[in-house]
């Protein structure tokens, strides 16, 4: 599993499973799924809470670069 931070991430750098950050967010999150023909992903909060982390879609360009 790779982390990423800072600027826009591009997609070929993204990997299900991954673990980034998102642009004015400290928090990590995982990579669950990436649509790369309309530049979104599914993410959620890690670790992962004790009930479970919830998981929502984002655009591509909401994550940091390393």
């Amino acid at each position: 599993m790779q982390s990423y931070k800072a600027d826009s991430m591009p997609t070929e750098n993204l990997n299900q499973g991954d673990c980034v950050q998102l642009l004015d967010e400290e928090n990590l999150f995982q990579i669950i799924g990436i649509d790369t023909e309309h530049e979104k992903c599914w993410v959620r909060q890690w670790p992962l809470l004790p009930k479970g982390s919830p998981v929502f879609e984002i655009s591509i360009q909401q994550i940091a670069s390393p």
